[in-house]
């Protein structure tokens, strides 16, 4: 008798598969010129294995899309937790900034397929409002974070976390485009956005020391 867990195993690989293949695909060459064989070719499936796990090349744009941010989001909420539990607690409220931004850094390759994801937004109705979708609930998680953070060290917040998570998540974005159109290295690219979050943060948190005091 066949184990029935087999086959879903099977179907969750090739799904993530093709989803990985897909990231590369997307990032080097955008939706528009990105094709089903292509992303297939670079997984290593038919066009029948794309299509019986996708309806569509926009299906699987759209949970890349999601996989991408929640793959982001995990390791921060871990970097936070990790923080909480008191197992490695940095010693001050600037370096949990550090930590959340090392923990946030956008590979090149993500930083190019986000992009492409705006891009796609700004012209297709579905994408848009999927978009607005994902990004409302990408701040709401990442203000609760805020939350547990500013919470935990005694701070005050001078806006709502909502907006704060959303101006942050802004000024990530913003800042790792700019480094990537500037051919920035990671190294180079991780310290600019880490000061420019420790300018952000001392200005709307009471009691940031952005040099770490």
């Amino acid at each position: 008798m066949t184990d029935p867990t087999t086959g879903t195993r099977s179907r969750e690989n090739t799904r993530a598969r093709l989803l990985d293949a897909a990231f590369d695909v997307f990032a080097d060459v955008g939706l528009d010129a990105a094709s089903v064989e292509a992303v297939c070719e670079r997984a290593g499936f038919t066009r029948g294995a794309f299509y019986s796990n996708f309806e569509s090349k926009e299906e699987l744009f759209l949970e890349l899309m999601t996989t991408v941010s929640d793959r982001k989001l995990t390791t921060i909420t871990e970097r936070v937790k990790s923080i909480l539990g008191g197992g490695d607690a940095p010693a001050s409220p600037a370096e949990v900034v550090q930590g959340l931004v090392d923990a946030s850094m956008d590979t090149r390759q993500g930083v190019l397929l986000m992009s492409e994801v705006r891009i796609r937004a700004m012209r297709d109705a579905r994408m848009a409002a999927a978009y607005r979708e994902w990004g409302e609930g990408m701040t709401r998680r990442v203000a609760g974070l805020v939350d547990e953070l500013i919470s935990s060290y005694g701070l005050h917040l001078r806006m709502p976390a909502l907006a704060f998570a959303q101006s942050m998540l802004e000024l990530w974005e913003a800042t790792s485009v700019g480094a990537v159109i500037g051919g920035l290295d990671d190294a180079a690219t991780r310290d600019m956005i880490s000061e420019r979050t420790q300018v952000f943060a001392a200005a709307v948190i009471e009691g940031f020391d952005s040099s770490g005091r």
